[in-house]
């Protein structure tokens, strides 16, 4: 095979990563630039939870039903309408910002409004993988690998990127390079030619968007494997997230260190983006199984010793740590949505497996916060570190996670 022949079989996997880059950067620049659009605004930390708590629900809600607009309108399609609507609602901000004027309010709408569409996005790129994989002839695990590593990439240069264009053209303004990554990630997805990419056949198409949802919640359910990493994930998030999103902000505020915040969780980023890449070429000789066990051990561990508060140096490697070994669950958990799910129902299985780590997180926040103020950072840490630890013991005993090392030609 020549170099050419083996660029043009590469060429759509390359686009979906570049694709995928672009708009979780796109992503990150946002979640720097609104929060403080709203500080610009009102210097009311309360309003710029008002607009973060604004994009949760409609997050939730679309990411449980994204799946079957994949399935029933196709990949390219639905990850194309899904950039322009969310270019669209993210341009609208600095366009009336220099207009009427932004309040609270109309911010919040526009925020949950750009959140709404992004599911569907981020669902259909996924499930044109496998086809992409087949392709440029690589494997399921180098490939998600590969994949999980870009999004750490762009979640850890995204904000750095919003601070310099808040600095330099301010908060709206910023946003209009998010417009331009999606726009980009547009591009991208139009030159994808790819088996299933298209509309699928009438008889493939769930009957209905409440129907086919249903069928997906069916089917993860009814699938033990998939049922126990959505019930694990779950776990994990809800109680790993307050610590990143909570109780190191309250810690590092209380010290009057806000820069070592930024320390920590670009620690996390970095170690996350090893640990993706790092799985890549050792699957072949790893089990998924115990990959994934020792993430959730290693991460309470290190939740535990965290508990501590020791120097930050320690944090930080502890956060490391972190990122590593939790770098390769998310190829693991893809590789098993890629294995388990029917074709013509890939989008639908994708949706309702992103929908639960979705659903997972102000779960977390909701036990985390109240536990925070009557208790303060260790105990909370401490409350929240033990069942992590917990959980990846009793992961031993699932005997459904041996799923994850059969052989994908003897998945039914």
């Amino acid at each position: 095979m020549t170099a050419v022949d083996t660029a043009r079989r590469r060429r759509p996997l390359l686009l979906l990563y570049l694709a995928t880059l672009v708009s979780a950067t796109g992503n990150g620049i946002v979640i720097v630039a609104l929060p403080w659009l709203v500080l610009e605004l009102t210097g009311r930390a309360s309003d710029a939870a008002i607009v973060a708590g604004a994009t949760t629900l409609p997050l939730l809600l679309s990411s449980l039903f994204s799946g079957t607009f994949v399935d029933l309108f196709g990949r390219r399609r639905t990850s194309i309408v899904s950039d322009v609507l969310s270019a669209v609602s993210v341009a609208t901000i600095p366009i009336v910002a220099a207009t009427s004027g932004l309040t609270v309010t109309t911010i919040a709408l526009l925020a949950a409004l750009g959140s709404f569409f992004d599911p569907a996005g981020i669902s259909a790129r996924e499930s044109m993988l496998p086809a992409a994989t087949r392709a440029a002839g690589w494997t399921l695990d180098r490939t998600n690998s590969v994949y999980e590593a870009n999004y750490n990439v762009a979640y850890l240069i995204g904000p750095g990127v919003g601070g310099v264009l808040i600095a330099s053209v301010g908060a709206a303004n910023a946003l209009w390079v998010t417009a331009v990554c999606f726009v980009m990630s547009i591009g991208s997805v139009a030159f994808i030619r790819l088996e299933n990419a298209g509309r699928p056949l009438a008889a493939n198409r769930p009957r209905s968007i409440w129907h086919g949802t249903v069928e997906g919640l069916r089917f993860v359910w009814n699938d033990r494997l998939l049922r126990t990493l959505a019930l694990v994930d779950m776990a994990l998030v809800a109680l790993y997230m307050p610590v990143e999103s909570v109780l190191f902000p309250v810690y590092f505020t209380e010290l009057g260190q806000p820069a070592q915040l930024g320390s920590v969780l670009m620690a996390l980023s970095i170690g996350g983006v090893a640990g993706a890449l790092a799985y890549g070429p050792a699957a072949p000789y790893l089990s998924r199984r115990m990959v994934l066990i020792t993430a959730a051990m290693v991460l309470g561990l290190a939740m535990v010793a965290m508990a501590f508060l020791p120097s930050l140096w320690v944090i930080l490697l502890l956060a490391a740590l972190q990122g590593f070994v939790f770098g390769p669950v998310g190829p693991i958990v893809n590789y098993a949505m890629q294995t388990r799910s029917p074709e013509h129902m890939r989008g639908r299985v994708v949706g309702v497996m992103t929908s639960t780590a979705y659903a997972a997180g102000p779960l977390g926040f909701v036990f985390a916060g109240p536990m925070l103020d009557r208790l303060g950072v260790q105990p909370t840490f401490f409350a929240l570190a033990v069942p992590v630890v917990t959980l990846g013991v009793a992961c031993l005993g699932f005997s459904s996670l041996r799923g994850l090392d059969l052989n994908p030609d003897t998945v039914s």
